[in-house]
């Protein structure tokens, strides 16, 4: 038995419920102590922000650190500082370099411009198109004196201005006044800048086409047979020349047989009517009038006969005199008929006793060369059909096909050049016709020249590159084709500065100059106004100062504004 005042005895974890009180006062217990935790306060609005704060401490230094490193590199060129630098025992670097001209900032003629004056600026010539226009100018040339413009120069300028249009330079642009400057001699070669001088060479500026030399239709002929017949002998083939009334063929026709008999009937019926109305005439006051008059009927119709039957053989081709006939006997007209028209030469390898009256001879109409041949003895024939071709090779016409939009620049009179598909011969015409109609197709035009082929030398149908010259300048101011660059408002070239080489510390500049392009013939262009002979022109490399020149226009733009 428990004393009343002793503790109550412990009941083990075991036998203790879980989760309930283990006494009146509700004390929990170890085990629930244990699963549930020490109990937390709640917090208050003032601590959580303080718990933010102190949590994104870590990240913005992170961030202000990689600002720092941004900023440091950027004012730095990126470039790790020397200790010295860091620590502060060494020298200050001085930073002379114009990033913007790309030459040491102590140098640079373009931000100091008291360092190399500019030359005076005359603005814009709108005679010529230029700035600061060396014609008009020529002071500011880049040569050692300054030069006269010869009279000659003027007069070239104005002739190339007329004859075709040229691409135009903005008034409004300013990049004239602009100067590219390099380092030294050295960094010149390294960007791979080569020059040229200026010089006076020919100029020829034309308009080119495609063409075919052909035979002259005016000087062409096709010969047929005007009647059916047979061939009875050919005398000529392709390749020999002729002359004008020579054979070269003989067709035998039964019509002209017919024809020829029919005249022979004529003539002895005229001649028979012819005495008759003589003897009536001697004894008119012993015979009725009326027989007079229906003698002198018949020999009117007889007559009539004798010329119908002359034209036809004139139309034959076959000269028949019906006045050396009508003294002729029969026999002797029968001769003189039999072999009409056939040259001797011929006559003289016939049988006479067994020839035909039937022959007609088929003669060329020009002199010129047998250029077709489309017959063989024995062939029968007909007037449809072209038996032989003959042309005037001495004259051969060229046709061209010119571009549409240079049709103002044409003129009759103009001369030409063409030279044949594989050939290094150049013909030269006179441009006679230019064709009032464009090619629906090909939008070109077709113009002629005619050529001279005294020599024989010209083939028809042949293919090959023309051009009609426009003008010829023996004594033009060229530059090397590529020199020149469009920049966006003006056609532009790179002038060096002509005291380039004074001194080991002359600057070496560039300057730009606005120019008017000519007439291109292959490797060198004409300078209509812009640089004169003499001034030494960048070349080849000359893309390195265009980028220049960009690189410092980039952000400000161009100021010109298209006209």
């Amino acid at each position: 038995m428990n004393h009343p005042l002793a503790d109550p005895p412990r009941k083990s974890p075991r036998q203790q419920p879980v989760g309930l009180p283990a006494d009146e006062h509700n004390v929990p217990s170890i085990e629930t102590e244990i699963n549930q935790g020490p109990k937390s306060k709640p917090r208050g609005p003032i601590r959580r922000h303080i718990s933010l704060v102190l949590g994104s401490i870590g990240p913005t230094l992170v961030l202000v650190g990689f600002a720092a490193v941004f900023w440091f590199g950027h004012h730095n060129d990126w470039r790790i500082p020397k200790f010295a630098e860091l620590i502060g025992d060494g020298e200050p670097i001085v930073d002379d370099w114009c990033e913007e001209h790309a030459v040491p900032e102590s140098i640079c003629v373009e931000c100091d411009p008291t360092l190399m004056a500019k030359g005076p600026d005359y603005g814009w010539c709108s005679v010529h198109g230029v700035h600061n226009c060396t014609l008009d100018h020529p002071d500011v040339a880049q040569l050692k004196e300054t030069p006269k413009v010869p009279a000659e120069d003027l007069e070239r300028a104005a002739r190339a201005l007329m004859i075709a249009p040229r691409k135009e330079n903005n008034s409004a642009c300013e990049v004239y006044q602009s100067r590219i400057q390099f380092a030294s001699i050295e960094s010149v070669q390294q960007a791979g800048v080569d020059v040229e001088l200026a010089e006076r060479a020919p100029v020829t500026e034309s308009i080119a086409g495609n063409g075919e030399i052909i035979y002259d239709p005016t000087r062409q002929a096709s010969m047929a047979s005007r009647v059916p017949g047979s061939v009875w002998k050919v005398t000529k083939n392709v390749g020999d020349p002729v002359e004008v009334g020579e054979v070269l063929a003989v067709i035998d026709a039964a019509e002209v047989g017919e024809i020829k008999t029919t005249l022979l009937r004529a003539l002895a019926e005229q001649k028979l009517q012819q005495q008759n109305v003589s003897r009536l005439n001697s004894a008119r006051a012993a015979i009725a009038g009326s027989r007079l008059l229906d003698a002198e009927a018949a020999l009117a119709k007889a007559q009539a006969d004798v010329l119908a039957a002359e034209q036809s053989l004139r139309n034959l081709g076959l000269p028949a005199d019906v006045g050396e006939l009508q003294g002729l006997s029969e026999q002797q007209v029968l001769d003189r008929l039999r072999l009409l028209g056939i040259p001797d030469e011929l006559r003289a390898q016939l049988n006479s006793r067994t020839v035909t009256s039937n022959l007609l001879p088929i003669r060329s109409p020009i002199q010129g060369v047998v250029v077709q041949r489309s017959v063989a003895a024995g062939e029968v024939v007909d007037p449809t059909r072209i038996l032989f071709q003959v042309a005037d090779v001495r004259q051969m016409w060229l046709t061209l096909n010119i571009p549409l939009e240079n049709t103002e620049q044409l003129m009759i009179g103009q001369p030409v050049e063409f030279r044949a598909d594989g050939s290094r011969e150049v013909v030269t015409g006179t441009l006679d016709w230019i064709s009032t109609s464009a090619d629906n197709t090909t939008r070109m035009l077709q113009v002629r020249a005619v050529l001279d082929n005294s020599d024989g030398l010209l083939r028809n149908e042949t293919f090959g590159m023309g051009q009609v010259i426009l003008r010829r300048e023996p004594d033009a101011v060229v530059i090397p084709t590529g020199s020149s660059h469009w920049e966006g408002c003006c056609q532009v070239v790179f002038v060096r500065d002509k005291n380039y080489f004074a001194s080991p510390d002359s600057y070496k500049v560039f300057h730009v100059r606005s120019v008017r392009l000519g007439a291109v013939n292959g490797n060198v262009t004409e300078i209509i106004s812009g640089v004169l002979p003499g001034e030494v022109i960048a070349t080849d490399g000359s893309d390195v100062l265009r980028a220049q020149l960009l690189k410092n226009k980039l952000g400000a733009g161009c100021d010109c504004v298209a006209e």
